[in-house]
């Protein structure tokens, strides 16, 4: 999927199902996407576990939305929330959304903006159902946002450079090596070569959750030059210094 910087998104976030924790970390990845001119945050804010988020409204001045619990067992923030979320739509000033949820009640939410021609950004932890993450463009792991402000503290790996460092990270196996090559054939030209960066948007299309983070690394150029015996990587240069076209390939 390609970044727009200046697409107008709507930032929704459910603090009942996410933690406070990485907030600046997960704005900082909304704005690599898009221009947050809306962010607001639903919880019952007169409850004791909301408290964490306090600070964290002021700070980036995130709008919170009052939501009580009418009924015990009940999660009246997924509705406020939706209804907001249509109102939005309708009054057409954005041009995508970012909802922040691990919860899969959202799922439909996100089908139906999708449905309206609207780019909708996931955000959740690992355990958020997988519904909810395919009814996304893009789904972003909170663990993996923590891991790389995490990295910046700690000691990078020496045999693995560039490299997210994070108990977290999944491992390489058939399937992920399948996706790639049916990726990179997909696009490929008479030569066998795909231009990487589309190789990166197709793979967003098919799996929404796919984020070489989620790998150990920071980028996708470094995650194919690590898998050579798969892949071969043909680095091209351009009329501007400093910036090569990447070409890959299947190995025969």
């Amino acid at each position: 999927m390609s970044e727009q910087t200046d697409l107008k998104l709507a930032v929704l976030i459910d603090a009942d199902n996410i933690p406070h924790t990485h907030i600046k970390e997960m704005l900082d990845e909304i704005a690599k996407l898009g221009v947050p001119t809306i962010k607001r945050i639903y919880g019952d804010w007169t409850k004791r576990t909301s408290s964490g988020w306090k600070p964290a409204l002021l700070e980036h001045a995130i709008t919170p939305i009052q939501q009580y619990s009418y009924t015990t067992g009940k999660n009246a923030t997924d509705s406020a929330m939706i209804i907001d979320a249509m109102d939005i739509l309708h009054s057409q000033k954005v041009e995508g959304f970012c909802l922040v949820s691990s919860d899969s009640d959202f799922t439909r939410l996100a089908t139906r903006l999708r449905e309206s021609g609207m780019l909708v950004i996931g955000i959740g932890e690992k355990k958020t159902p997988k519904p909810f993450i395919v009814a996304c463009d893009k789904f972003i792991y909170i663990e993996i946002i923590g891991a790389k402000e995490a990295s910046k503290t700690e000691p990078a790996a020496k045999t693995i450079p560039a490299t997210v460092q994070s108990s977290r990270i999944e491992t390489i196996d058939k399937g992920f090596i399948r996706l790639l090559k049916n990726t990179i054939d997909d696009l490929a030209d008479d030569n066998g070569w795909a231009f990487l960066a589309e190789v990166g948007s197709l793979i967003i299309k098919k799996k929404p959750d796919f984020d070489p983070r989620n790998f150990g690394f920071f980028k996708l150029t470094p995650l194919i030059k690590s898998l050579g015996e798969y892949f071969e990587v043909d680095e091209r240069e351009t009329d501007k210094p400093h910036i090569k076209h990447i070409y890959v390939r299947i190995k025969k």
